[in-house]
């Protein structure tokens, strides 16, 4: 059973498609007004009938629009504190930094892109993780984050 993640913005949304048990199958960062298109696009490759979304900015009209266009897609929110932190950390991970950026500490770094599509896919992690059913070789996701030191 594959799950769908978004993480809502503004201009722009993480979207991403994760297997039952937390491992990416497809992530972007797409345009917040073609959600829907890029929804109905994913879930056609996919067969998601279940889509996790962030209680952060926008979520309310992005859930409105989700209603609206898939009546069928069973929507769940959960809290997205602090992913962005985390997505940044998830960026670093899969392009660690070439040449001398690799003798400067990450988070003096900022990702040279968006990162909204690791928050989605940190967002489909934790509710996974939350059910049992995340992978033994995928890393645990906290649910709050403690001071950087």
């Amino acid at each position: 059973m594959n799950i769908a993640a978004l993480d809502p913005g503004r201009e722009k949304c993480g979207l991403a498609v994760l297997a039952g048990d937390g491992h990416t199958l497809w992530q972007k960062v797409i345009e917040t007004k073609a959600l829907e298109r890029a929804i109905s696009m994913t879930r056609a490759a996919y067969a998601f009938s279940t889509l996790i979304k962030g209680n952060g900015t926008t979520s309310r009209q992005a859930g409105e629009r989700l209603a609206a266009q898939f009546p069928d897609l069973a929507v769940t929110t959960i809290d997205e504190y602090r992913t962005t932190e985390l997505a940044r950390d998830y960026y670093w991970a899969d392009h660690p930094p070439k040449g001398l950026k690799r003798l400067l500490p990450l988070g003096l770094q900022t990702p040279p892109v968006p990162v909204d599509d690791y928050a989605a896919v940190i967002l489909g992690r934790r509710w996974i993780q939350s059910q049992g059913r995340l992978a033994a070789d995928l890393p645990r996701v906290p649910e709050k984050l403690g001071p950087r030191v």
